[in-house]
């Protein structure tokens, strides 16, 4: 892709990958069929096999000058379905998957994930109301740490999911278990394992640049509109700023927090990232690495 700062092969480190057996996992919530579902909301079905959602995924890369992109599977017990893809097309996709600790044989199925090739476990505590101090979420983390060239992806702060909200399903989250200081003490004990923590910490920007201070192997992730700037009346240019003083543009992955079709990648949300870092001066090097290098740098070896 042409930037500002010349060619740079653009990578997306927040892209979510949602499968048929997401919509099928929805629709037995409020009582719909997946192609119900999917129509409730706008959106359209994907296939029901993987690979041609993948093939989907890498024309609209292509289209829009996307080298790479971290596909997130949405449910837990979907990992098969971003592992088919990343097979598929190892060269253009990194995978993730979530998990919930809570559930018996997590860690185990976490590991599995992990050595057939998927490169993250991802974890909100908040959507399934655990505590980041649980011993059963540190078995998780153990599963990563076990393996070389693997990050355990944390979502903190807000946590809003609007198909839910279409659907008229409920969000029984709790916000109690949303905070990045709660990773401390994991980040601290496996410091050969990357943390990322998606949105800036959705909300706690502070606690996120506490934890990224004293935490050289946590990252944030830059995804998304980033709603939650409203609360303490930031534009997205200051939250920059702060998060490039504190942690440097090589802790920094560029994301864009895209997910369904026909929307597809979600390129307003690059625009106003590539134009509030202009607006700082970063140089070419710190946006070389955001946009392109960080993301394939964390998973060098894997």
């Amino acid at each position: 892709m042409q930037t500002p700062w010349g060619e740079f092969l653009v990578s997306d480190a927040h892209v979510h990958f949602f499968s048929r057996r997401f919509f099928t996992a929805l629709g037995e919530q409020c009582g719909k069929t997946a192609e119900q579902t999917a129509e409730a909301v706008g959106w359209i079905l994907p296939p029901e096999d993987p690979c041609e959602l993948a093939r989907q995924w890498v024309a609209e890369l292509d289209a829009q000058g996307v080298a790479r992109a971290a596909l997130i599977a949405s449910v837990p017990g979907d990992e098969a379905s971003v592992e088919v893809a990343v097979n598929a097309f190892p060269d253009r996709f990194f995978g993730y998957f979530m998990v919930n600790p809570m559930e018996e044989s997590a860690a185990q199925r976490a590991q599995i994930a992990l050595r057939s090739g998927l490169h993250a476990v991802c974890l909100f505590p908040a959507m399934h109301r655990y505590s980041l101090h649980d011993e059963k979420v540190e078995a998780v983390v153990q599963a990563a740490a076990g393996i070389g060239g693997r990050a355990v992806f944390v979502h903190c702060g807000v946590l809003t999911v609007g198909v839910r909200k279409k659907l008229g399903l409920p969000s029984p989250f709790d916000m109690r278990n949303s905070n990045p200081i709660d990773l401390h003490g994991l980040a601290s004990r496996y410091p050969s394992v990357k943390f990322v923590v998606p949105h800036f910490g959705a909300g706690y920007l502070k606690e996120a640049l506490m934890l990224g201070d004293l935490c050289p192997n946590v990252l944030l992730d830059t995804s998304s509109s980033n709603s939650w700037m409203r609360y303490e009346g930031l534009e997205l240019k200051t939250v920059l700023r702060r998060a490039l003083d504190v942690m440097s543009g090589q802790r920094l992955l560029f994301g864009t927090d895209s997910s369904f079709f026909p929307r597809g990648w979600n390129y307003e949300v690059y625009e106003a990232q590539q134009r509030a870092l202009l607006d700082l001066g970063v140089s070419g090097a710190d946006a070389r690495n955001m946009l392109e290098q960080n993301l394939v740098r964390m998973f060098a070896g894997s």
